[in-house]
């Protein structure tokens, strides 16, 4: 019979520095993101959708109430995983879903080559960068949520 250890390692604990490393990384893509002018509602949108994809509870706990006290509707966040489907997202968040969907799931080349083809006909150079960092940094906290094993906590309604 095996002696697992069945404590969590918290990584933001464990190593501290690491964590506030990146933090610094989010902080710096959401500000890009802003000074490239995506709503902030976009960044929310898409810290959901990468969290989705991931299957981070942590993470969708906490953006998807940063999403709603942002301003984004109960509907949008209910299609989000459906976005494709719908009319209720414009070009530009289309085009900064499809990004973030696929440097999250790194598609094949020629389906990346398509998204990215999308991606660059609705959003600036800059734009395209600023997403592309917001989801590598949201990918590498839902790495990190996941692995830590962070619990969801129950809300007082």
């Amino acid at each position: 019979m095996s002696n697992y250890v069945t404590e969590h390692v918290f990584l933001d604990k464990q190593h501290p520095a690491a964590w506030r490393a990146l933090n610094g990384l989010g902080l710096k893509a959401k500000e890009a993101a802003l000074e490239a002018g995506l709503d902030p509602k976009v960044i929310e949108l898409l810290h959901v959708r990468i969290s989705q994809i991931n299957g981070c509870a942590y993470c969708l706990d906490m953006h998807v109430a940063d999403a709603l006290n942002g301003g984004e509707t109960v509907q949008r966040i209910a299609v989000l995983s459906a976005w494709r489907d719908t009319a209720l997202f414009d070009g530009t968040e289309r085009a900064a879903l499809a990004l973030a969907e696929s440097i999250t799931s790194l598609p094949d080349a020629r389906e990346r080559a398509l998204e990215d083809g999308y991606a660059r006909e609705h959003l600036s150079a800059e734009q395209y960068s600023a997403v592309s960092w917001l989801a590598i940094a949201m990918n590498a906290f839902n790495r990190v949520s996941i692995t830590s094993q962070h619990p969801v906590r129950r809300k007082q309604e």
